[in-house]
């Protein structure tokens, strides 16, 4: 059966949603958990962006053995000399570079003519493969392209060393049809096409993304550009975890499929959820909280006569357990070790040691912990940045007939630092004593939000602050079963990714 390569892009394309940059330890993490989920390549960013950017690039390329690590480059000598001293390290690297081929495009934001346009394709394809071996060609916004200049730059590349031609749908404009009719003239147009692997790149502005993947890949597409969650410019890409499940739900209908190791994709979904500060929308398809759920009355029995009735697929295809554990404080390190391990999480010694510390700190504060604290201290472990602020203690006073104050210490490093502070109210007298103490860009809180991560009287609660600085948006979480708290370390993490 025809094998599909699932290319992703959360972390080059999906950052670049609003509000959704990450530091370089969390870019390591979500590559290292793309790579045990199987992902056949990695975009690990855009090398010449920043020098963050690089260094992530840089990293990944070091630490991914498995998957294919990319990097996007302009068609320009810079860009490709960029991306290719980033993946140095890595084992599997590929260039990507790309150049518009749309009327509007080349007119109005590239300033060149058709060939001029076919000239740089044929000379930047050439010059990359010097560099290394793979080399995969996007021609921009193709979908509004016309179709006989497409085949022309095609052509061009495939015959300067391109192995992956892309064709995006750069602004998410095709129907299912039109990406189905697309593929195939290229197919039967392209000389040399069989022997390079053709991939799609769909964006969801229509909310087509998915759909107009999967039309590719009937149509004979090899490759799908996705992003976990379908996170992306502006309405986003096609979601990683709707593609591979829709092929692998309906081998019959596409004739293929990936090799993703599908019982990863909730937490893979939910670190990058987690990660980037959003919640998961609860109608989200594959992993929404309702994704499985059931309420109509003539769904429950029929699911509970035999579950094929109204599910097309089982929770556990996509790694949510059916069981729950239900654990305390004199549970053991090997029980923890076991049920994190079958909900698909790998902790190093260290980690483990970090996570068990905090377990017995969160069961002096909670009667029972189940399957979603556990899940929360985990993701926890990615919320701060090294060598960043922590809380050491603080003191809030606060009613409806005194004005709010707080005493907040932070550590340095080893150093403590103190501040007071009045507010509106215990957290705004909290967060001015903090921005005393840090000595952050000028900025301003955008957005703060409260959610409850698990049940009862001691639930933990998770606070999601989005904090601006000029054009840079960052995300702080925070979580413990005291509010005041979870917003004091949210406010904190936030502030650190702006040091």
């Amino acid at each position: 059966m025809r094998k599909i390569t699932i290319f992703d892009t959360t972390l080059r394309d999906g950052e670049q949603s609003p509000g959704c940059s990450m530091h370089i330890t969390e870019k390591l993490e979500i590559a290292m958990a793309l790579e045990r989920m199987r992902v056949d390549v990695i975009e690990a960013g855009f090398a010449v962006t920043s020098q963050g950017d690089f260094e992530a690039v840089s990293k990944i390329a070091a630490q991914v053995k498995e998957s294919t690590v990319c990097s996007l480059a302009r068609a320009v000598t810079k860009d490709i000399d960029m991306a290719y001293e980033a993946l140095k390290q890595a084992q599997s690297p590929r260039i990507h570079t790309f150049l518009a081929t749309s009327p509007i495009h080349m007119e109005y934001k590239l300033k060149m003519s058709p060939e001029k346009v076919l000239q740089t394709i044929g000379d930047m394809v050439r010059y990359a493969k010097t560099k290394i071996s793979d080399i995969e060609f996007s021609a921009e916004d193709a979908s509004r392209s016309e179709r006989d200049f497409l085949v022309k730059a095609v052509a061009t590349a495939i015959e300067a060393g391109a192995t992956v031609i892309n064709i995006p749908d750069t602004v998410g404009y095709a129907t299912p049809m039109e990406m189905f009719d697309l593929i195939t003239y290229l197919r039967n147009h392209v000389h040399g096409i069989e022997n390079v692997t053709l991939s799609v790149h769909c964006h969801d502005d229509l909310g087509l993304a998915v759909a107009n993947s999967l039309a590719a890949v009937r149509a004979g597409a090899d490759q799908i550009e996705c992003a976990v969650n379908g996170l992306g410019e502006r309405a986003g890409n096609a979601a990683l975890e709707e593609v591979v499940m829709g092929i692998q739900t309906r081998k019959d209908f596409y004739q293929c499929m990936t090799g993703i190791d599908t019982t990863r994709i909730s937490t893979t979904s939910k670190l990058v959820y987690n990660t980037l500060g959003l919640p998961i929308p609860i109608n989200k398809a594959i992993v929404g909280a309702n994704a499985f759920a059931h309420e109509a009355g003539i769904h429950q029995h029929g699911v509970l006569a035999n579950r094929k009735t109204y599910e097309i697929m089982t929770p556990q295809s996509i790694g949510l357990l059916q069981n729950q554990m239900v654990f305390g404080k004199h549970s053991g390190r090997h029980a923890i070790e076991k049920r994190l391990n079958e909900m698909g999480y790998e902790l190093d010694k260290a980690e483990l040691d970090d996570l068990m510390e905090r377990f017995k700190q969160l069961a002096d504060r909670k009667r029972s912990i189940n399957d979603s604290d556990l899940e929360a201290l985990v993701t926890k472990q990615t919320m701060y940045i090294e060598n960043g602020y922590r809380l050491d203690r603080f003191t809030v006073n606060c009613g409806n007939y005194i004005t709010s104050n707080a005493v907040v210490r932070l550590k340095d490093g080893e150093k403590l630092v103190e501040a007071v502070a009045i507010g509106d109210g215990p957290i705004d007298a909290a967060y001015k004593a903090i921005d005393m103490l840090i000595e952050a860009p000028p900025h301003i809180l955008d957005d703060y939000s409260i959610f409850s991560v698990t049940e009862g009287n001691d639930a933990l609660g998770e606070v999601i602050v989005r904090i601006k600085s000029g054009d840079k948006t960052v995300t702080g979480r925070g979580l413990s079963t005291d509010i005041i708290e979870s917003s004091i370390i949210a406010y904190i993490n936030g502030l650190n990714r702006l040091l």
